[in-house]
């Protein structure tokens, strides 16, 4: 193992590294207002089931490339199947979606830095203050959506330039706790207000009356992008794994966070929508101008805000910790470079790229990409398009090109796991797997 990837000191440190690119934007940011808009309960219901069928195979198919390779996303490809290069492609892809992924996630990561200032400072709750002109003067201004940008992009340089244990790792383990402490702070006080039994059931009684094929497009997009899977982030982030590690246990230990967290997202908000009889489908504005709104309505409001602001803040933050290092990892061996001056370069050129998207609702706001903004148009590339086929291809390769008894050894290693839970991973991986995202592709190609 190359000293200047390093390893995870361990295997808590993984695992919450692991929950921390999972748990980000996707959990708390986009799975609420998406499960608004799509009726509630079944879309979240439909959510669960693609997570445990489709995501924690794909998440143990790149815990075993990485770990079993000790490599980072592109060069574990060619490790494992050196005759076929062009299956080195699929990490490249990986590396190209992250980098795209980074160019509106670090806008809204920008949004969330300056809410969590002025949440902070009690500015938001103010009786003169309108949560949705807030919002708009926010995005709508460019030199306050660049300075946010450039705030979030160095505080991921900073993090990143650090390495795997003094940096990631660190953060990640006074991060996560964190996070979760907050969260149960703030589902107690949802759940005791007057009307808040409406929310829940909104969030949890199945309604499938909703369930369109575009919502189940949404769910399994969903799915991939709060584990992180399908651009090989987590090849890289278990490359930096022990070989006695159980990638069973750690896989099924970030999933049950995952799911967790989607869980506690939802009773946290929908009890507070619904107590103040606010829209739950407001869309990507219901964390900035709906709770806003909500907040200011209950006694001690100001104080929960701040605090989901900071625990937004905090999951965006380790989420995006695994987007850098990627790119990171992808690089710092062919270019040479300090992990420190290829971090600080990749943080000048990821905030150039995103300038576009953070002007998307000003400056910017005519130029439109088959119909949509910058920012709505990158957003449905890498959701919709590249994450799921990075998880078909993904899917494919470790099927039907990696060596089945390098899969079989590096999925049961170091786990009380036997043969039968392989033969169920296999028929996964082989057949439910590739078929569901190829009819749900195939869905949204007729719809759009």
């Amino acid at each position: 193992m190359s000293e200047k990837n390093g390893q995870w000191s361990s295997k808590l440190g993984f695992i919450l590294a692991s929950a921390g690119a999972a748990i980000g934007l996707g959990a708390i940011w986009k799975l609420p207002y998406v499960t608004g808009q799509s009726g509630g309960g079944a879309f979240f219901l439909i959510f669960v089931l693609f997570t445990l069928l489709i995501g924690l195979p794909m998440l143990l198919s790149e815990y075993i490339l990485g770990r079993g390779t000790q490599s980072e996303a592109v060069t574990a490809y060619k490790k494992v199947a050196p005759d076929k290069p062009a299956w080195a492609w699929v990490g490249r892809m990986g590396v190209l979606g992250c980098f795209l992924l980074l160019t509106f996630y670090s806008v809204v990561g920008g949004w969330i830095f300056i809410y969590s200032g002025l949440g902070v400072a009690g500015s938001i709750i103010d009786p003169a203050v309108d949560p949705n002109a807030l919002f708009a003067k926010i995005i709508g201004t460019p030199l306050i959506t660049l300075a946010g940008l450039a705030i979030f992009t160095l505080a991921n340089v900073i993090v990143i330039s650090l390495g795997v244990q003094n940096g990631i790792e660190k953060m990640s383990k006074w991060m996560m706790p964190l996070l979760f402490i907050i969260f149960i702070v703030l589902v107690v006080r949802a759940l005791t207000l007057d009307g808040a039994m409406e929310g829940v059931k909104f969030f949890l009684w199945p309604d499938f009356t909703h369930i369109t094929g575009r919502a189940i497009l949404e769910a399994l997009g969903q799915s991939f992008f709060g584990l992180a899977v399908g651009f090989s982030c987590l090849v890289t982030y278990s490359s930096y794994l022990k070989k006695d590690v159980s990638l069973v246990n750690s896989a099924v230990s970030v999933v049950s966070l995952t799911v967790l967290v989607s869980f506690l997202a939802g009773l946290a908000i929908f009890p507070v929508v619904f107590a103040f009889d606010l829209e739950p489908a407001a869309g990507p504005g219901l964390l900035f101008m709906v709770l806003p709104a909500a907040f200011s309505q209950m006694p001690f409001g100001e104080l929960f805000l701040a605090l989901f602001l900071l625990l937004f803040l905090f999951a965006t933050l380790t989420s995006s910790f695994s987007l850098y290092e990627i790119i990171v990892a992808a690089f710092i061996k062919k270019w040479n470079m300090s992990r420190a001056k290829l971090t600080m370069l990749l943080g000048v050129v990821v905030f150039i790229a995103a300038i576009p998207a953070a002007l998307s609702s000003s400056v910017l706001a005519n130029v439109l990409i088959f119909g949509r903004s910058i920012f709505d148009a990158t957003d449905f590339l890498v959701s919709n398009l590249m994450l799921p086929l990075g998880n078909l291809f993904i899917s494919i390769f470790i099927t039907y090109v990696v060596n089945k008894e390098f899969v079989k050894t590096e999925l049961l290693v170091g786990s009380n796991m036997g043969q039968g839970f392989y033969s169920t991973y296999r028929v996964l991986m082989a057949s439910f797997v590739p078929l569901v995202i190829i009819v749900v592709l195939f869905n949204m190609l007729l719809q759009y």
